[in-house]
């Protein structure tokens, strides 16, 4: 099955499935699946065409996918473009809301470690 150019697998259980869909999470796929009558513990592959077609069209309600990465991208875009504290951090590829930076960060900064061992060797040779 497919919905908004995704391919939900046959396999799982479609309260797990339908969060591979971006913009879906736990408790959004299981309000589609209690609206749509259909129980969560269900499998792709035991839907029918009519319970597929319910389940796209209430998912497509939200906004999803490729409609909401672009959403955040302009976010994103319209901070920068005002110059924002938020927007400078998302430039500079640092953390964004008030996370540490001193030891913490590593995926944002990069795998930087920087110590202060030869800082200290300098001082105690003179």
């Amino acid at each position: 099955m497919r919905i908004a150019g995704v391919t939900i697998s046959d396999e799982k259980h479609l309260a797990y499935a339908l969060p591979s869909i971006f913009g879906i999470g736990h408790m959004r796929a299981l309000e589609i699946l209690k609206k749509a009558n259909i129980e969560p513990t269900k499998k792709g592959k035991d839907l029918t065409p009519e319970e597929e077609q319910q389940i796209r069209s209430l998912s497509e309600t939200f906004v999803i996918e490729g409609e909401l990465r672009r959403e955040i991208g302009q976010n994103i875009k319209r901070l920068k473009d005002i110059r924002s504290y938020r927007g400078t951090r998302h430039e500079r590829g640092l953390p964004v809301r008030n996370q540490r930076t001193k030891t913490n960060s590593r995926t944002r900064r990069g795998n930087v470690r920087k110590t202060m061992t030869s800082g200290r060797r300098s001082l105690e040779k003179t």
